[in-house]
């Protein structure tokens, strides 16, 4: 929501498009204002800014490989102290995923379009 108002703010304005979005515009005017000076951001976005930098270096240098709990157990020993979950929701968000051993789980999916079976029995439900 926010690249649509900044998108089209010079033609409509922020007030008459958060009239129209759920959004506030002084939600709108926060994000700016933190986007121009990070020292606006929370404790924890500045500390996830600081621990995405150092969870993607153990990933990469691991030739991409360590999932969560790897990348975890490798800050601990570097002296990072951060949580395991912290890990967990910073990698999701840079949607960076360990190896997964094994074969991938196939379903099977069904042509909606090919015609059914006949009732060969003559069921009666």
């Amino acid at each position: 929501m926010i690249a649509f108002i900044d998108d089209h703010r010079v033609t409509y304005g922020v007030e008459p498009i958060c009239k129209v979005l759920p959004i506030a515009p002084s939600t709108y005017h926060d994000h700016v204002a933190k986007r121009h000076d990070p020292s606006k951001l929370s404790a924890r976005a500045k500390r996830d800014a600081a621990l995405k930098v150092e969870v993607r270096r153990v990933f990469e240098e691991n030739f991409r490989v360590y999932g969560v709990r790897k990348v975890w157990r490798q800050l601990r020993r570097e002296g990072t102290g951060v949580a395991r979950c912290t890990v967990t929701r910073l990698m999701r968000q840079m949607g960076l995923e360990g190896a997964i051993r094994g074969k991938p789980v196939r379903t099977t999916v069904r042509d909606k379009a090919a015609p059914c079976p006949l009732d060969r029995v003559n069921r009666q439900f």
